[in-house]
């Protein structure tokens, strides 16, 4: 009989494991590989600005098409970290180029997982260059164990969760705004 309850509680470990790889939770909500980023974002408590931003910015068709994108997904709390009203005067229409501008540099063409990252940074000596979707380029390095970006501005966010799989391409939950 122990026998038995140990195997049946190993199975369901592995089992809940599997179902955790694939669904990773972020702000509370479960992320389907089959849905595509907006269809998971909004789900988000943790990343209700960002979607704000992204509708306010009418980049919500770009990222619910085919991509693939790989984006990296600022949390409500890392905009919080932004100077006191920056949100509320970026997403006013007369300011949608300058809001574009920032969450498109959020955003690398292609399917790039934390191996795949890790891998980049291992082949360039430390450090790799991504290129946006703005057209800027990101630095992406090794902090300890975690994926570091170094923006523009000489900002840096560390990935918090990776590797979080859509239907059209991967989320990198970052802890800072990236700024070109």
């Amino acid at each position: 009989m122990k026998n038995t309850c140990l195997k049946f509680l190993f199975i369901l470990g592995c089992s809940a494991a599997l179902f955790g790889a694939q669904n990773p939770m972020v702000g509370g909500s479960p992320m389907y590989a089959n849905k595509n980023i907006i269809e998971n974002a909004v789900n988000s408590k943790d990343h209700t600005t960002l979607v704000a931003a992204v509708k306010a910015a009418g980049l919500v068709d770009t990222l619910q098409g085919p991509g693939p994108f790989t984006v990296f997904a600022p949390t409500n709390d890392a905009f919080n970290k932004l100077p006191a009203g920056t949100v509320d005067m970026l997403v006013k229409p007369e300011n949608k180029d300058t809001l574009t501008k920032i969450l498109t540099y959020h955003v690398v063409p292609g399917k790039l997982t934390a191996s795949k990252l890790k891998r980049q940074i291992e082949e360039g000596g430390g450090t790799t260059m991504l290129k946006t979707v703005n057209g800027e380029t990101l630095t992406i390095m090794m902090d300890g164990e975690n994926i570091a970006l170094k923006d523009a501005k000489g900002g840096v966010a560390h990935v918090t969760i990776s590797n979080v799989n859509q239907s059209n391409g991967v989320i990198h939950v970052i802890d800072s705004v990236l700024q070109p």
